[in-house]
């Protein structure tokens, strides 16, 4: 499962790490929720790679009216490709989700505890993802996608038993790369990440709250502690 996740690196960081050719300006984002804007790599016509912004939340192509569809943010990485909500964007429309962490809670309910998972390193990592484009019959469109999940890491089970798929800097190549029309050959990368890329840190309860958006939804809570002492 992933609800919720960050992009707060600068855009010139995250041009260099996944080499789109367009330039992009965007803001920090803290607090990323389903239904919003969010930014995709993708491949162009050309072969190239391209940040697109799109919905968080797939719509198929074949649904008649999305006002009365159930928006998927998460699609199951191991039946994906058989499913017939995901089979064609898993076969032609393959993308990487710009992240510098996502959020994962545990704990009873109403007193649920959030927790940053991230790349050691503190820098970006790839979800990977799927995009569709709908298109309706007065010409509207909208282009959506959704986040690939697979079984939790050792590291991630303390958590929740999913977590996203995350591809790694030298794959990103074969992902994107849909020109196949088959997904078999990126089986192999759907899997859960490595226990040493990711560690989790507990932070504010503020997150809780999709409207909170800045750099207080991530404080640590061992310095909010210390702050109160």
């Amino acid at each position: 499962m992933c609800s919720r996740y960050s992009l707060t690196s600068p855009p010139e960081a995250v041009r260099a790490y996944f080499r789109y050719d367009n330039e992009a300006v965007f803001p920090p984002r803290y607090n990323i929720a389903p239904s919003q804007p969010v930014a995709i790599v993708r491949t162009t016509p050309k072969g190239g790679r391209e940040l697109a912004l799109v919905r968080w939340g797939l719509i198929p192509s074949w649904v008649k009216d999305p006002r009365e569809f159930r928006m998927m943010i998460n699609a199951l990485g191991e039946t994906a490709a058989d499913k017939p909500s995901f089979r064609a964007a898993m076969r032609h429309r393959r993308c990487l989700v710009p992240t510098d962490g996502f959020y994962e809670w545990t704990g009873v309910a109403g007193a649920k505890r959030p927790f940053l998972v991230r790349p050691r390193s503190h820098g970006l990592m790839a979800m990977a993802g799927i995009y569709e484009h709908w298109l309706g019959a007065d010409g509207s469109e909208i282009e959506t996608m959704a986040i690939l999940t697979v079984a939790a890491n050792e590291a991630m089970s303390v958590l929740h038993d999913r977590m996203p798929a995350i591809i790694a800097p030298e794959h990103f190549d074969a992902w994107l790369d849909c020109s196949s029309g088959s997904s078999r050959e990126v089986t192999d990368l759907v899997v859960p990440a490595p226990n040493e890329l990711l560690e989790l840190v507990e932070v504010s309860r503020k997150l809780n709250n999709p409207r909170n958006e800045g750099p207080e939804v991530q404080e640590p809570v061992s310095s909010q502690n210390s702050s109160l002492r």
